[in-house]
């Protein structure tokens, strides 16, 4: 945990000492009273805490302020609903690239039982973002949602993205050789275009959402001719992405 992460609403509240946030301060960073460490709000500015007090229950904490991380990399993710181990890590490593949104989306090869998880239900993939955001020093969270059919969501895509679907079948372009253009001088630039990966279940798309990914202005693209874990893909299709288009 680089950055220890607050909602609005903790600040100037004493943090008790069962959270496992007051355990990392005391605990890892073997913070006492007196003592400094990064904090961050919740989508707003970075800053430093101070230990005032270790209670019996709580922290007693002070903040100061100071810089607000540049805005997530416009690029959305539509990830067929995995497993949830599997979603764990993706909410994860996702928060710390910096994507700026993730839809878990229902399809017709998943498994329909994953959406009902207690990942989701329960509220635990919110911990998953925010730890990915703390490792990457990070107070931008992105957007999430899940359980949404394929069919509806594609419809409510911003109409002004550039659309790509990683596809082992029927890709012919290398995801890397197709953004090439992109970083040309005479292309949509990285700040003029917001892009749309979208990535299959675990046993990739059927033949029908591969027509509606077509007909929707996806291309499709490859990452070789390796068939990877969807955690993998999704890790090395973002890298590519922002490498291509110099959003590091």
């Amino acid at each position: 945990m680089n950055l220890v992460l607050f909602e609005p609403n903790e600040i100037g509240a004493p943090l008790p000492l069962q959270d496992p946030r007051a355990s990392h301060i005391l605990d890892v960073l073997r913070r006492k009273p007196g003592d400094l460490f990064d904090i961050g709000l919740i989508n707003g500015p970075r800053g430093k805490a101070s230990v005032v007090e270790v209670g019996s229950i709580s922290l007693t904490l002070t903040f100061s302020w100071s810089d607000t991380p540049p805005p997530l990399s416009p690029l959305t993710l539509l990830i067929g609903l995995p497993r949830p181990q599997t979603a764990r890590k993706i909410l994860q490593e996702t928060a710390a690239l910096g994507v700026s949104a993730l839809h878990f989306i229902t399809s017709e090869r998943g498994e329909p039982s994953y959406a009902s998880s207690t990942l989701w239900s329960s509220g635990e993939w919110r911990r998953h973002v925010r730890d990915g955001a703390a490792q990457a020093f990070c107070t931008r969270l992105p957007d999430v949602s899940f359980g949404h059919s394929f069919c509806e969501t594609l419809p409510k895509l911003s109409k002004d993205t550039l659309r790509i679907a990683l596809d082992n079948y029927e890709a012919s372009s290398a995801l890397e050789a197709m953004l090439k253009h992109l970083a040309q001088p005479s292309s949509v630039t990285k700040s003029e275009k917001h892009i749309v990966l979208a990535i299959g279940s675990e046993r990739g798309w059927a033949s029908t959402e591969r027509a509606a990914l077509r007909k929707n202005d996806f291309a499709l693209a490859h990452l070789g001719s390796r068939v990877l874990r969807t955690e993998t893909a999704v890790v090395a299709a973002v890298a590519i992405v922002k490498s291509s288009l110099g959003w590091l």
